[in-house]
């Protein structure tokens, strides 16, 4: 019998863990999970309630985050989230470039960008690497998809207007963001990371998984 070739793949979950210590972005809602029935109080089973912002972990921005006229969360296209993805590895950037990301992507149309800026995700960063702001227009003339990175954000902390959110949304580029990319090299990978179907939601959690 020939080998099965499903033995021979490898899952990487590049997804951060949604526990009590995750950072949230300051003033946002913090993640809680209680047991709400205890088989230890009596209850025939465990049965638990969680309380997260949308934002919270790994996550998909919907364009309705920061534009009122964008989708909705459950409004996405699935098969945006999963396909071919490459990896890019660009440490030690204040600002990230073109040429930065320039690769050959293998066919790839989501990139996903490893900084190694956020060393610890149960502390919100005090700044983060940014996109140039010519990189949207850029990755939406090269037929991306989506862009994805191991930060909060794709624009600065302190950014009000988020021009990189609105170019890559122009250009028809997901955003996927506060991805765990720790250790994971550079090259192709298949991607999956649907976010959730919180119908009418500004962003959804995600369960992301790199296949190879």
């Amino acid at each position: 019998m020939p080998p099965n070739p499903a033995s021979f793949r490898e899952i990487i979950d590049v997804s951060l863990p949604l526990d009590t210590g995750v950072a949230v972005w300051p003033g946002d809602t913090e993640f809680d999970y209680q047991l709400t029935w205890k088989k230890s109080a009596g209850a025939s089973v465990n049965v638990g309630a969680i309380r997260l912002s949308t934002h919270c972990g790994t996550h998909v921005d919907a364009p309705f985050h920061f534009d009122e006229r964008g989708k909705k969360s459950d409004e996405l296209a699935l098969g945006t989230f999963v396909g071919k993805a490459y990896v890019v590895h660009v440490p030690d950037r204040p600002t990230i470039s073109r040429s930065d990301l320039a690769r050959d992507w293998q066919g790839a149309t989501r990139l996903l960008v490893r900084t190694d800026a956020w060393e610890n995700p149960q502390v919100f960063p005090k700044q983060i690497p940014v996109i140039d702001h010519d990189v949207p227009d850029w990755l939406g003339s090269q037929g991306l998809v989506l862009l994805g990175v191991d930060l909060p954000s794709v624009d600065a902390l302190d950014s009000q207007d988020l021009p990189n959110h609105h170019a890559l949304s122009r250009n028809q580029v997901a955003i996927l963001e506060s991805l765990n990319l720790k250790g994971v090299e550079e090259g192709t990978y298949d991607l999956v990371a649907a976010p959730m179907k919180l119908v009418g939601a500004d962003a959804a959690p995600v369960r992301a998984l790199l296949i190879r």
